[in-house]
């Protein structure tokens, strides 16, 4: 039998042949093992975004409150007296999948790196998660496990994690979903950049040490789908220190406020290689590195380990000469090391050397303006469909209601934040539970509405009606709080991209997401991609994760989602189309997920916003809700527990139909000419009033306490600590 032949190493790294002949005739050579490691990472979908980064640029990315837009660490917009906020959500899918508590604690870790890396004091958190349903063992670990790592990172660290979203479904069995998003609070005078520059200044690193641990993260976890061999893929997740963590974040900012640093960078995926290519890149210099210099947690690693290493709390600095001893002595006095290894050069390229020994030499611009786009390939998906479902009739509203309420797909997720503390910073004005979180920016009486939101099941039957409908109902859930959308910050999670029908959905939704935030007025100012989600072939469902920050001017204004006395009048805003394909109630009442989804009315949902912003700044709202998940029954009933109050709402429309375009408001029956008057032409439609102790909705009746108790059992009976 003849011996099989090695596989060439860069095939081994997830390079192709072509890629490997490109590398060459950029450089003009072969290049050595450690460059070729480097560039396997700088090139990989996670780092280089070869596939999706010529679709990015259809977002609109500029508008009046933008300071900052794609291209740095996060996205930054002027929130007025003189404040400004940096956003950014991003994914920690693949890591979570094989160790969930690490690598949803570090995902929220690298997502407060990018935002202090702007010289923002991070402010929030919010998550948005996906797991398969908790009908098996495995789910319910990995489930509960990622939940513990976010609150564990998050409350040790102390930033309040104050939203965000989970779904269940059996596409995410093999793929979990973890993307964090975070907001910090800055001067909006005082951003600062990643761009090197200034030949001669240093290179610094400081926080942890660097470890073996994350070696090949980018690569080997965010650029290929899963198998059976997961469990050996451990190794490659990353390992937090929050209490590290946290003393980062203070020093950083005592750096910044004293002007002691030239450029920031966090390290993340890659580290040092992708850390220190992309400051060079965007300042035009390049940057000698000395590997020996680094301080290291494990003795014997390699070069290429040193440069490639994913170990967390760790950021890259560019210092003068006349700095650095006060850039030393403020890290020494927060306990965090500090290490000059390297300096700016005028050369271009990237030169790392090790015990006196050049172990690479590559140049920047081969990195990155050097690495591949391709065109994905696009076929639109047999199973879509052109026409919606017949409209069928709800043969007992009454078990429909009990049973949504009743199952995880709507069930409280207050399983899931009493583990978070929501209140640390003090903050916090509106909390988990409703549509979006509040925060005040403290000394100010301003404050942001934060959202996010996405919604797998309903894009699987229509990509570009799905990314539509993302961004306006996380625009929506900001706008009932009575705060205006202000920008638009995303995280596309989607299959693998070299084949056709992935590709297709992954354009199509980013032309929805575009739409929408083009009708809306909402500029993306920053992002994140995780393809490959997927298992032996089989892609979760197309999910585009959509973050939205909203302004209000006074943070006493903002609205809840709870109905608050007996006798206000109930009233459903806005008519958007609406139905029952991809619902709630098609999966749990029905088994299923079929149709074609409505298209949102884009330029109904903006004046929908605009409705509930200027009725919260009247004082007119007692309380807002949007309809989305379990239609217009879950929403009405979902205020009535909120408030622990009952409501009369016998005819408010098709009960569990699911579209974008609505939300159930209540006022007082003084207020509503006044309401009625400000619709000016958008539908206004009185369906209820609030009083009592029981929900009647749509043929439905049940008692405000019953409800309670099935919707706040659904998660603790599915993970089985419901004694009751």
């Amino acid at each position: 039998m003849n011996a099989v032949s090695p596989q060439p190493l860069h095939r081994t790294l997830g390079l192709t042949d072509g890629e490997s002949e490109r590398i060459h005739d950029l450089i003009g050579r072969d290049p050595n093992d450690f460059e070729l490691a480097v560039f396997s990472l700088l090139w990989s979908e996670h780092c280089g975004y070869k596939h999706s980064r010529p679709l990015l640029g259809r977002f609109p990315t500029a508008g009046s409150r933008v300071l900052q837009g794609p291209g740095e660490n996060a996205g930054v917009i002027d929130v007025g007296d003189g404040l400004a906020v940096a956003l950014k959500v991003e994914s920690h899918n693949h890591p979570s999948a094989v160790e969930p508590f690490q690598g949803s604690a570090t995902g929220v870790g690298g997502i407060l790196r990018d935002i202090f890396a702007m010289g923002a004091r991070p402010i929030a958190i919010l998550d948005s998660l996906r797991f398969g349903d908790l009908g098996s063992e495995h789910q319910r670990h990995l489930f509960s496990r990622v939940v513990e790592g976010i609150g564990h990172y998050g409350n040790c660290v102390g930033v309040a994690t104050v939203g965000g979203e989970v779904e269940f479904d059996p596409a995410y069995e093999h793929n979990c979903l973890v993307n964090a998003m975070c907001v910090g609070l800055l001067p909006a005078d005082r951003l600062t950049s990643a761009r090197a520059g200034g030949p001669g200044n240093l290179v610094v690193l400081y926080g942890s040490r660097t470890g073996r641990d994350g070696i090949g993260g980018a690569s080997v976890l965010a650029s290929q789908g899963f198998g059976e061999d997961s469990a050996a893929k451990r190794p490659s997740v990353q390992i937090g220190d929050p209490f590290t963590g946290k003393k980062l974040i203070e020093c950083t900012l005592e750096l910044l406020d004293r002007g002691l640093l030239e450029a920031l960078q966090d390290l993340g995926a890659a580290g040092l290689a992708s850390s220190t290519a992309e400051m060079a890149a965007s300042g035009g210099v390049g940057i000698d590195i000395d590997l020996s210099r680094v301080p290291l947690r494990e003795q014997g690693m390699e070069p290429f380990e040193i440069m490639i290493s994913e170990s967390q709390e760790r950021m890259a600095a560019v210092v003068s000469h006349d700095r650095w001893p006060e850039v030393e002595e403020t890290c020494r006095r927060w306990e965090v090391d500090a290490t000059a290894i390297g300096e700016i050069t005028d050369t271009g390229h990237l030169r790392c050397f090790h015990a006196d020994e050049m172990v690479g030499d590559i140049p920047v611009s081969a990195l990155t303006e050097g690495c591949p786009r391709y065109e994905v390939e696009r076929t639109r998906p047999a199973r879509l469909r052109d026409d919606p479902l017949p409209a069928t009739t709800v043969p007992d509203p009454d078990v429909a209601l009990r049973a949504l309420l009743g199952s995880t797909d709507i069930g409280s997720r207050r399983w899931v934040f009493r583990q978070y503390d929501h209140l640390v910073g003090s903050g916090t004005v509106v909390r988990p539970g409703g549509d979006a979180a509040v925060v005040r920016l403290t000394p100010s009486q301003r404050a942001i509405a934060v959202s996010l939101d996405g919604n797998g099941r309903r894009t699987s039957l229509d990509p570009r009606r799905g990314g539509m409908s993302a961004v306006c109902e996380a625009a929506r859930n900001v706008a009932c709080t009575g705060a205006r959308p202000a920008a638009v910050t995303n995280c596309l999670n989607f299959g693998n991209p070299e084949t056709a029908d992935v590709g297709y959905e992954l354009a199509e939704a980013i032309e929805g997401i575009a739409l929408a935030c083009e009708a809306l007025g909402l500029p993306v100012v920053s992002g994140n991609v995780s393809l490959y989600n997927e298992h032996h072939g089989r892609p979760i469902h197309p999910t585009p994760v959509v973050g939205v920050v909203g302004v209000l001017a006074d943070a006493s204004l903002a609205v809840g989602a709870a109905f608050r006395e007996e006798g206000d009048v109930v009233l459903v805003a806005g008519d958007g189309p609406a139905a029952i394909d991809g619902s709630v109630y098609q999966r749990v009442i029905d088994g299923m997920t079929e149709g074609r989804i409505p298209e949102p009315d884009l330029a109904a949902e903006r004046r929908l916003h605009d409705l509930l912003a200027t009725a919260a700044e009247r004082g007119l709202l007692q309380s807002a809700h949007d309809v989305s998940d379990g239609g217009i029954a879950v929403a009405i009933a979902e205020s009535a527990m909120l408030g622990s109050i009952g409501v009369d709402a016998p005819d408010p429309g098709d009960p569990f139909a699911e579209g974008d375009g609505r939300a159930v408001v209540s006022v007082r029956p003084e207020h509503v000419p006044e309401l009625e008057e400000l619709a000016a032409g958008l539908p206004l439609r009185r369906i209820g009033t609030v009083g009592g102790e029981r929900i009647a909705v749509a043929g439905a009746e049940i008692g405000v306490a019953e409800a309670t108790a099935l919707y706040e059992r659904a998660i603790p009976r599915a993970l089985g600590e419901d004694a009751g």
